[in-house]
């Protein structure tokens, strides 16, 4: 007889990783005690296969157990799973965070546009982890052509100042050295709730969690940074050096036609002035490659976008068509064209880590030790360490070299 637990599988982003332990939570109590949760995501055709693919092997590996389906996968194409044979229950992004949800029978999908606030997530330790995430927000006020999530997660909706500043609080008190702030589009934070900008959140947390030593930025769109956060990005030592960008593409054009809020110039220009204010920083970004009416010459340009905003951890996406969305509508491009043209792109993220990784050699760092051997800077560089190294603590190591994808430090 298989094992009896309940069992969560996480796709997409950080935020469904964070709420996969609430899930855990609330489905035990429910008094399930032999299941598998795939927590779906939806933002491309292929996390949509890998979700139906989990499902199917959840069953097939063990029949007894109960499967359900829930996440972005289970809210945008509910009727999907529902008629797979090997999908016992459907819930919604909302349902899967309450316990009675799992006492159903059939699927329970509400209207993900009606939610008006942010279901607060249960307070849980998050033993597991050296960096603990906060939920600040979720959903998204923008239709960018080729994104479904908004119809995933619904309109933005935040968290409240207190309740976020109370939560890092717990987690410092648990022992946390690093905290990293996550939703769906984190800079829209707080207009829905009166709030003048994520800045605003980011100066009440530093300011009432002063023994927190340092607070982390998930994925930010640059053109919605207000001014207060601009402002300690630049200056606040204990506000991490590192952004992760939604760029998307190169080409004023396509970023039009994806319906972004930036041109190529914009993107340059706020990657140059951090730059030259605080020169330790560093930048990933998300890059589509392929987008619909994309030319080799509006393709060049996110090529050299990587060197031009020193992108050095780089997310390419080979573009996706989601049903339903204007870019769906749009003339395509060539499928071997697209996959040649993720290749090239991170071909380019990874010249661009070399030069970067090449640059920190000699510097000291102060390094939050993840595991045994392994640590992340402050600008979010992996650090190949001591295994003796204790977990959950920051240490100042010295950069001797690097593996071509992470530091390489010893101990001062």
């Amino acid at each position: 007889m298989s094992e009896r637990r309940v069992k969560v599988e996480n796709f997409g982003c950080r935020l469904n990783a964070l709420e996969g332990d609430v899930i855990s939570q609330a489905a035990q109590q429910a008094g399930l005690t032999h299941a598998t949760i795939i927590n779906g995501c939806a933002v491309t055709g292929e996390a949509m296969r890998q979700a139906r693919q989990a499902a199917r092997r959840a069953k097939r590996d063990d029949p007894e157990a109960q499967v359900i389906v829930t996440g972005c996968a289970a809210q945008t194409d509910a009727g999907q799973f529902s008629a797979m044979p090997e999908v016992d229950l459907v819930l919604g992004n909302e349902e899967k965070l309450s316990p009675q949800a799992y006492r159903r029978e059939s699927a329970q999908v509400s209207d993900i546009m009606q939610q008006q606030t942010a279901t607060p997530l249960m307070n849980m330790p998050q033993t597991g982890r050296a960096r603990a995430f906060v939920q600040v927000q979720t959903g998204c006020d923008h239709r960018c052509t080729f994104c479904i999530i908004p119809f995933g997660r619904g309109n933005s909706r935040s968290v409240p100042v207190e309740q976020v500043v109370e939560k890092c609080r717990q987690l410092v008190e648990q022992g946390h050295q690093e905290i990293v702030l996550t939703g769906v589009d984190v800079t829209s934070y707080g207009p829905d709730i009166g709030v003048d900008g994520l800045g605003v959140l980011v100066r009440a947390i530093l300011h009432h969690v002063p023994s927190l030593p340092r607070l982390r930025l998930s994925s930010i769109d640059a053109v919605e940074i207000d001014p207060s956060l601009l402002d300690m990005v630049i200056h606040e030592p204990r506000l991490m050096p590192h952004l992760h960008l939604s760029l998307q593409a190169g080409d004023d054009m396509i970023l039009k036609r994806m319906k972004r809020r930036h041109s190529r110039q914009q993107a340059i220009d706020f990657c140059d002035k951090l730059k030259s204010q605080r020169p330790d920083i560093a930048f990933g970004a998300d890059i589509i490659a392929g987008f619909p009416t994309e030319t080799e010459a509006m393709f060049e340009k996110s090529i050299k976008l990587v060197e031009q905003c020193d992108l050095v951890w780089l997310h390419v996406f080979p573009y996706s068509q989601r049903p339903d969305t204007p870019a769906a509508r749009m003339p395509p491009v060539a499928g071997d064209i697209i996959k040649q043209r993720a290749a090239r792109l991170r071909a380019a993220g990874d010249q661009q880590r070399q030069q970067w990784l090449d640059r920190q050699i000699g510097q000291q760092m102060n390094v939050l030790i993840e595991k045994p051997g392994f640590g992340r800077s402050e600008n979010f560089a992996g650090v190949l360490c001591d295994d003796n190294l204790p977990s959950g603590t920051i240490v100042t190591l010295a950069v001797t070299g690097h593996d071509g994808t992470a530091l390489q430090g010893v101990a001062l």
